[in-house]
């Protein structure tokens, strides 16, 4: 085989010198399918393959990948190697049917990604005629422009550039799309003011219409708008409330949406002290409405002793401070649980502990959070946000402790990967452009960035860990404060070189001690739905939600997307996959039920409706302990869950110290991005928690993502597509 030199040319079109090995590789690869390793077969074969290409070599040096293809399979016969040569013809048509559906998308592929992440990039991410290379060329080349010399631009260029194209980092989608672009916005989630009146809240929707425009969400506190009824100065009629205006949000977002903008979502808090709170809770009943608006209660430590001890509760107008109303707090509080048991809406934000870590004190109060509530900002405030994909910082151990996958966290590529993050995201606040002077200002006087991480259940995987846990638990707490602890240290030399963040006189880090301080929030986790499918990793720290399933590609082409790592540990195990078991576990998306599949890996493998609420909970409380801003996660609940199920973990995320929980239950809302209503006969009018738990949900409309009719899933308090990455959260 040495002494034979050509050329491949691989279906992309390119053209790679021969590796010797390569096709006692391909082959061995096919044993592997079907658990028949023997590398001195391979070897075998794979010398026959070649010295049947012998006479073909002579008249040309280049030969196609699909004509090696064909001889190895006639060889693999010829020999009565018959199972080796289905498992090698099934492998080569998904091969065939991937490359197919990946050169129908017209993007060349120069980095290796697989079709599901060529989709997203195409359908989001990349400019007219750009490749992924190309893209990250351009916002690498766009960040760094932000560092002070030529010198150090070039060096942070390929230092970002690098991290991208690993897949080690990737940051928030507006920086992937804009930056180096005319838009240049690359701030994914803004909060802005609502004040109390007509022309305040009409500037609001029309500063944050600009802010949309570009592809921000917006959060808003609607706390300080006078109830419904109230008295109106100068009028002789009566304020017409905030879910009145939650209307005219939505309507302005649509609007915007059908004229050509960006799909933009929209967060709305209210305190749970206002007296429509009531009115709040129900506001999505049919499901129909407010389409464009995320919602959630504000509430205090006091409203939830208050719960506890069944107490009541003073309902007060903010327009004068006044008591217009006393109810029992519990009430309150099982209205807000029986609403997401049955539709997902409203979420809870918890104020008192989203204050208790404000970096900023000095400069005003945490109010509201933006889109999926992973970041708690200030009127006018925006932030950054990054990912870590965690799923690649591991390597192999001899160790003995590194249990059978002998993969382990290799802290050190994780500690270069955090600090090259952090100064990204702190250039990322200088090079952006914002629609707003006022946003300009804020920003870059707090300095606020998210830097996060995805990846988390692929990592626990590959460790050979239960999601459920303590070890995990142990883990995530470990992971999350050696990433906080690396970005602050990163975060203070960077205040070092270029000075703190002007807010810096009066902020926690002043009172902490610290002379230098870059950012005034390092650490976030936020959803990563689109840029998890861009880097072929599970979403930020969720369990999986199905261990394979099929994806719709060109044509309507059914491609499989199987767990890589699930398929390993099966060869590994000498479990056979190639008799229908891959299909098997597609159509049903786990591994509980095959009776031959080893408890082990079964307890490894869990999915995100096979947990227990508590389990999703208590992984949410170990990472937001050791982060600056918030958690965006979804408590995912099983269909036959009960009311009390959502008011046990809604209590139990309060107690454990998260900054808000939002819930799922399945089959609750078939629909969530295209907000499926009921039928006239299904519509719930009474209070009762019982009455609500009877409901026999009918749904008009499909679970069917409109853009490739894949079902979409409930993750990190948003609805997104696992095919194309459609959603309404995900910016």
């Amino acid at each position: 085989m040495n002494a034979f030199n050509f050329q491949v040319k691989k279906r992309s079109g390119e053209v790679q010198v021969y590796q010797q090995g390569k096709i006692s590789h391909s082959i061995f690869r096919a044993q592997q399918n079907i658990n028949k390793e023997d590398k001195a077969l391979a070897d075998k074969i794979g010398k026959l393959v070649v010295e049947e290409l012998k006479p073909r070599l002579d008249k040309e040096k280049i030969l196609g990948t699909d004509e090696i293809g064909d001889v190895v399979e006639r060889v693999l016969i010829d020999q009565q190697q018959y199972d080796i040569a289905r498992a090698f013809i099934i492998a080569r048509e998904r091969q065939r049917q991937a490359a197919k559906a990946e050169k129908g998308l017209g993007v060349v592929d120069d980095i290796g990604l697989p079709y599901s992440s060529i989709l997203v990039m195409k359908n989001k991410y990349l400019q007219k005629g750009e490749t992924p290379k190309g893209c990250f060329k351009r916002v690498a080349k766009a960040v760094a422009k932000a560092e002070t010399t030529p010198k150090r631009r070039l060096i942070w260029e390929e230092n970002f550039f690098e991290l991208m194209t690993s897949l080690r980092f990737l940051p928030g989608g507006r920086t992937l799309a804009n930056a180096g672009t005319a838009s240049g916005q690359l701030a994914n989630c803004f909060v802005m003011p609502m004040p109390d009146s007509v022309e305040g809240i009409f500037e609001s929707i029309k500063e944050s219409s600009l802010l949309k425009k570009n592809g921000g969400g917006v959060g808003f506190s609607f706390s300080r708008i006078r109830p419904k009824g109230d008295f109106v100065a100068g009028t002789s009629g009566k304020a017409a409330g905030p879910v009145a205006f939650m209307k005219i949000i939505n309507e302005a977002s649509e609007i915007l949406q059908q004229a050509g903008g960006r799909r933009s979502g929209n967060m709305v808090v209210l305190h749970v002290t206002h007296p429509d709170i009531l009115e709040f809770i129900t506001c999505k009943e049919d499901e129909t409405s407010l389409n464009q608006i995320n919602f959630s209660i504000g509430l205090t430590a006091k409203f939830m002793r208050a719960v506890k001890k069944d107490k009541p509760w003073d309902l007060v107008n903010p327009r004068q401070g006044e008591i217009v109303n006393t109810v029992s707090a519990r009430s309150i509080f099982e209205l807000a649980c029986s609403y997401a048991w049955k539709n997902g809406d409203p979420g809870m934000i918890f104020l008192d502990r989203i204050n208790q870590d404000n970096p900023t004190p000095q400069a005003g109060v945490l109010e509201a959070v933006n889109l999926c509530g992973e970041q708690p900002l200030l009127n006018y405030e925006a932030c950054n946000l990054g990912s870590v994909n965690l799923a690649k910082h591991v390597f192999k151990s001899t160790k003995h402790e590194a249990r059978n996958s002998k993969l382990v966290v290799d802290w050190e590529k994780l500690k270069e990967t955090v600090n090259i993050a952090v100064r990204f995201l702190d250039d990322v606040v200088s090079a952006g452009k914002y629609s707003l002077k006022k946003v300009e200002q804020i920003v870059r006087a707090n300095r606020k960035i998210g830097l996060g991480v995805m990846g988390w259940a692929d990592l626990l995987v590959k460790l050979g860990i239960p999601y459920d846990s303590k070890e995990a638990i142990g883990l995530a707490e470990k992971m999350m404060k050696f990433i906080r602890e690396t970005a602050w240290k990163a975060s203070e030399e960077l205040g070092k070189e270029k000075g703190n963040f002007p807010n810096f006189q009066g902020s926690i880090w002043q009172k902490r001690k610290y002379k230098f301080f870059r950012n005034a929030t390092l650490t976030t986790i936020a959803p990563t739905g689109s840029i998890s499918m861009l880097a072929d990793c599970s979403y930020g720290i969720e369990p999986h939600f199905a261990l394979a399933f099929y994806k719709e590609a060109l044509g309507g082409v059914k491609l499989p997307e199987i767990n890589e790592d699930l398929i390993r540990q099966l060869k590994a195990a000498k479990i056979d996959t190639a008799n229908g078991l891959i299909d098997q576990i597609a159509a049903s998306g786990t591994i509980q039920l095959i009776k031959e599949m080893p408890e082990a890996i079964k307890k490894v493998f869990v999915t995100a409706h096979e947990l227990d609420p508590e389990a999703h909970i208590r992984m949410q409380a170990a990472f937001q302990k050791y982060t600056d801003n918030a958690v965006s996660k979804t408590i995912n609940l099983r269909a036959d869950a009960r009311i009390e199920d959502v008011t046990k973990a809604f209590m139990l995320a309060w107690e454990l110290g998260c900054k808000g929980i939002t819930v799922y239950r399945d089959t609750s809302r078939k629909e969530q991005v295209l907000n499926v209503g009921y039928n006239e006969s299904t519509k719930f009018k009474a209070r009762n928690p019982k009455q609500i738990q009877n409901l026999k949900i009918k749904n008009q409309k499909s679970d069917k993502c409109p853009q490739c009719k894949t079902k979409m899933l409930k993750a990190e308090g948003c609805a997104i597509c696992p095919a194309c990455a459609f959603s309404v959260c995900s910016l």
